[in-house]
């Protein structure tokens, strides 16, 4: 009898920890661009390069008890190639051709220089989080140069503490938001058209 009331003490307590440690969490978004785009250009070469400036790959924290133990990151490398693809995509939609390298051509770099998942400090559990992304984008052709900040958050709140596939597909709407919002400026492809 007293080794069940153990048994049964022992995993209540289980639960409760459960419930206040969180894993940390390696994410892999998929963004993608949203949004129709006016074709302003005449197909025209344009050499396009991504960049991660983010000081880490680290988002922030789930929260929690230790909230040390609950980072979440999303890497450069596995990032990176997606937002190239993506950004190719707009390029194109915006009548341009784009290209590694080439002579004299415009260029667009699009720098992600900010990712960010904020959770309350205080409490056991997570019930919200806010996530926020930030582009540079510096488009220069010829003589001519323009740089621009484009951001996006959601603000998001949980009955329970949000898994690694919660937390990825937040993340990738966000990055879509954001992405999107880079390539409605008309005057990204009225720099490159010129």
């Amino acid at each position: 009898m007293l080794h069940r009331l153990l048994l049964g003490l022992l995993a209540m307590a289980s639960l409760t920890l459960a419930g206040c440690v969180h894993s940390p969490q390696q994410l892999s978004p998929q963004p993608v661009l949203n949004t129709q785009l006016a074709a302003v250009g005449r197909g025209q070469p344009v050499v396009v390069r991504v960049v991660d400036g983010r000081p880490s790959p680290v988002l922030g924290t789930r929260g929690g008890m230790y909230p040390e133990t609950s980072t979440i990151t999303v890497a450069g490398a596995q990032l990176l190639p997606q937002l190239q693809t993506q950004a190719e995509a707009a390029v194109r939609l915006l009548g341009f051709t784009p290209t590694a390298n080439a002579y004299n051509a415009p260029q667009l770099t699009l720098t992600l220089s900010e990712l960010k998942y904020q959770s309350p400090k205080e409490g056991l559990y997570v019930t919200e989080a806010t996530i926020s992304a930030t582009f540079r984008v510096d488009a220069q052709n010829g003589g001519r140069r323009y740089n621009g900040r484009y951001g996006a958050s959601m603000d998001q709140r949980f009955g329970m503490a949000p898994n690694q596939q919660t937390n990825t597909k937040l993340v990738t709407e966000v990055l879509s938001d954001a992405l999107s919002r880079v390539f409605k400026d008309p005057t990204i492809g009225q720099v490159l058209g010129q």
